[in-house]
């Protein structure tokens, strides 16, 4: 294994890129958005180059680990490493930045009402970057509560100083409902502390010491929910969803593909990472209720997106919905839900991001207008828009052949494993997911042409080449790991395994404790 400090050369570069675009001349838009791209692209390289040398069958929990002292009298440090899981969502940041940054490389003017600027967009894009990369290989977990309320902060610019209309509401809501849900984290972990500090005498937030921890059922049962608060509105979970639908709909297409398609996923990764292995039989106890909060998402953000009028917030009802299945793959306990749940949220990224960069494609050619009634019989005047929003749709409704199938065959197989009734019902959330998605490629794609995208004679223009190109990756990895997913499987499976023998053992301990109780 290299002594390279991959993740912390992977988190520090965009980092760097993002000080450079901030300091560039405001009078050199194009120079900020060259620089933002490059240092994208040299953080992918990075990561595929750290990929590579990822040994698949390691018995270590972690690998490329580095660990330095912080704040030692408090047991904190500064300590990283990636597992299959962390290292999939690892490449997912790594892989959208680039393709968000190209996407929108004509989204931001100068002239912004709210003064903002086109250096200040993408220096944002590249911080988000870095904070997102830490989030998902910090193992402590004072760092990870660190990077998880700091990141924050350039989401938080993005959408107010660069969205829409009603910006700072969308921006102000995103930002209250986060910060709720650190508060109950931030205190979860002192009782953490307190926890481990009577057990060993020192306080710690090491993760690989905390699981090993011995802590009572009941005392579980009161730190899980402070945790899961906080991931549950990350995720967002019903029903902590409520912010989503306004920051995605007020948010640029490259910041809703960000935050939706990876920052949100900080829920369901702090889910399988920290409440399964660190409170095993809380998560038990409590799985019922989860459960039954994730079939509710699923059909609520269904019925929902059923029935929207606006795209943007059709997507994201849309990724609500998505998101009951992948809690619901987590929360089933089989080692075919995690990693079914794993691979849901890299597919979900990828349909999101496509959803809404050729939605922001669609709409940039007729004045920003996010209503399905404004379009019509696109596919006559633009049928490689068309064609990308068919795919888009395809992905989203998990058509086989895709890595979105993969992710929500394995999910459900695991709630069927487990649960046969709870996988019939979310079975049936994949009817309705159909019928919004055909509903909107139907409304928007097909049919006679809206007259008032022909008006004055001038017809809607098709993708440009810069557009295609920020599409055909994603179309290419949907398709590749559809029909070949072993690579993201072989990395993931291991890494699930390892966080169920936790739950299992819970399982087992409560089971023994009934049985010598009723002797």
């Amino acid at each position: 294994m290299s002594a390279f400090p991959w993740l912390t050369t992977l988190g520090v570069l965009p980092l760097l890129g993002s000080i450079v675009v901030a300091l560039l001349p405001s009078s050199k838009p194009l120079l900020a958005k060259q620089v933002a791209l490059a240092v994208s692209f040299v953080v992918l390289g990075g990561t595929i180059a750290m990929a590579l040398q990822f040994n698949g069958s390691s018995t270590e929990p972690f690998q490329f680990v580095e660990s330095y002292p912080w704040i030692p009298a408090l047991g904190i440090s500064y300590s990283v490493g990636v597992d299959g899981i962390g290292l999939v969502l690892v490449a997912l940041a790594a892989t959208l930045v680039p393709v968000t940054i190209l996407a929108g490389w004509r989204d931001i003017e100068e002239d912004q009402e709210a003064g903002g600027s086109v250096k200040g967009y993408f220096a944002l894009i590249l911080v988000l970057e870095a904070l997102m990369i830490g989030v998902f290989v910090a193992t402590d977990v004072f760092l990870f509560y660190v990077f998880f309320e700091v990141m924050l902060v350039p989401i938080y610019f993005m959408i107010g100083k660069y969205g829409g209309p009603q910006r700072s509401y969308a921006a102000v809501k995103f930002l209250l409902f986060s910060l709720l849900g650190g508060l109950f984290m931030l205190a979860a972990m002192v009782g953490l502390y307190v926890v481990s500090a009577r057990q060993l005498g020192t306080g710690t937030f090491d993760f690989l010491t905390l699981v090993n921890l011995d802590i009572d059922p009941n005392t579980q049962k009161m730190l899980f929910l402070g945790f899961f608060f906080a991931f549950a509105i990350k995720a967002p979970l019903w029903p902590f969803h409520t912010w989503l639908p306004d920051a995605a709909a007020q948010g640029k297409p490259g910041t809703s593909v960000l935050l939706i398609g990876v920052l949100d996923k900080v829920g369901t990764f702090g889910m399988i990472r920290y409440l399964l292995p660190i409170f095993p039989a809380a998560s038990d106890f409590y799985a019922p209720v989860v459960i039954g909060m994730a079939l509710i998402g699923i059909f609520y953000g269904a019925y929902i997106a059923l029935n929207a009028q606006d795209m943007k917030r059709l997507f994201a009802y849309s990724s609500m919905s998505h998101f009951g299945f992948i809690t619901l793959g987590i929360f089933v306990f089989t080692s075919s839900g995690g990693t079914g749940s794993v691979v849901y949220m890299v597919a979900h990224g990828l349909s999101t991001a496509a959803l809404f960069l050729t939605a922001g494609f669609l709409m940039s050619r007729r004045r920003e207008s996010a209503l399905i009634s404004d379009y019509g019989g696109v596919n006559k005047t633009a049928p490689v828009l068309a064609g990308f929003f068919l795919f888009a749709a395809l992905s989203s409704l998990a058509l086989p052949g895709l890595v979105s199938f993969v992710g929500e065959f394995l999910v459900l197989l695991g709630a069927f494993e487990r649960y046969i009734w709870v996988g019939a019902l979310a079975t049936l959330g994949i009817v309705i997911t159909a019928a919004y998605m055909l509903r909107v490629y139907q409304k928007t794609m097909t049919g006679p042409l809206n007259p008032s995208l022909d008006a004055g004679g001038i017809k809607m223009t098709d993708l440009k080449g810069r557009e295609i190109t920020a599409l055909v990756p994603i179309a290419a990895l949907s398709i590749v790991l559809g029909f070949y997913p072993a690579p993201l499987l072989n990395v993931i499976n291991p890494a699930v395994e390892r966080t169920l023998q936790f739950v299992s053992v819970a399982e087992v301990d409560s089971s023994l404790s009934s049985e010598g109780s009723e002797q």
